[in-house]
């Protein structure tokens, strides 16, 4: 437990140090005054909680204050810890009775989709499960091969297509494999693209349709990565693959690259989506479960409450 525990401290490192040491600054010994107030705001929208979350978080903060009498500034430590911690919800992960269970992974460029895909191919296949990867982003060779290496090295099976080809003819045929070959859980790899290209969001429309007439009930789960160092951007892009697709949950990748960690309570509170794993390094077992109390720990590792 302690080692899955210093993960997650040494992985929200950045974002510790760089916002949330300073809110531990701020709220010292001093008594609590209207500068405090607006330095704490400050703060929390720099660390990208978003203007309506941190409007949400001062707002009960300051009727704390008024029903406790709080005086000190160091008192509204506890109370912003309690407060944050209750804007995130333990994630449920899918159990996936269906065999296949079908999951599209989407997101932009340079989000670790594939990446994430092979750590997520790992993590599975040590559970037991028979994992097949389907190469859909047909746009980029590179995309392709990368996630070819890693299937090589995890010896798991791969559809890929040609290059430049149909995408929604490579899913189809990554699930009629997976159904052959009695597999338990397909990831599709999707082209990154960006949220403002519609006819690429169109052909993830299409890609999705697909994979549903070529397997009842599938997906089963559509889960959007996205680049913690992309701050409130990322939180824009997301919007567009909700509405494009029915994305049922969030894997936050490169946390440990970030110091912009706060994007996880905007996440749900604005997105209303879980967050069901954080990248917090480049290792496989580095895609962690996404644990509130060890993120709310991690970014307050400078607190003393």
């Amino acid at each position: 437990m302690s080692t899955v525990f210093n993960r997650w401290k040494e992985g929200l490192s950045r974002t510790s140090k760089a916002t949330f040491g300073q809110i531990a600054n701020i709220l010292g010994s001093t008594e609590i005054t209207t500068e405090i107030w607006d330095e704490l705001e400050a703060l929390l929208i720099q660390a990208d909680l978003g203007v309506n979350t941190t409007n949400k978080i001062i707002e009960e903060l300051k009727g704390q204050t008024k029903r406790k009498g709080l005086t000190k500034a160091s008192e509204l430590r506890s109370e912003l810890k309690q407060e944050l911690r209750s804007l995130l919800n333990v994630p449920q992960l899918p159990e996936f009775t269906n065999s296949p269970s079908i999951i599209l992974i989407v997101g932009v460029n340079g989000s670790g989709k594939t990446t994430t895909i092979a750590k997520l191919g790992k993590r599975y296949t040590n559970e037991g499960k028979k994992v097949i990867f389907g190469a859909a982003d047909t746009y980029r060779a590179a995309a392709v091969d990368q996630l070819q290496v890693w299937a090589n090295r995890l010896n798991i099976p791969i559809i890929i297509g040609q290059p430049g080809g149909d995408s929604g003819a490579v899913a189809y045929d990554t699930v009629q494999s997976a159904v052959s070959r009695n597999m338990d859980l397909v990831f599709i790899d999707t082209a990154g693209r960006l949220h403002t290209r519609f006819n690429l969001m169109e052909e993830l429309k299409k890609v999705y349709r697909v994979v549903s007439k070529a397997y009842n009930g599938a997906p089963h789960a559509v889960w959007l990565v996205m680049d913690a160092t992309m701050g409130q951007n990322a939180l824009l892009q997301a919007r567009a693959f909700k509405n494009a697709v029915d994305v049922t949950g969030i894997v936050l990748a490169k946390l440990d690259s970030s110091a912009r960690g706060g994007m996880a309570f905007a996440i749900q509170q604005d997105l209303g989506l879980p967050i069901l794993f954080a990248g917090l390094g480049e290792k496989s077992e580095d895609l962690q479960p996404f644990d509130p109390d060890a993120f709310i720990d991690g970014i307050l590792a400078d607190f003393k409450t």
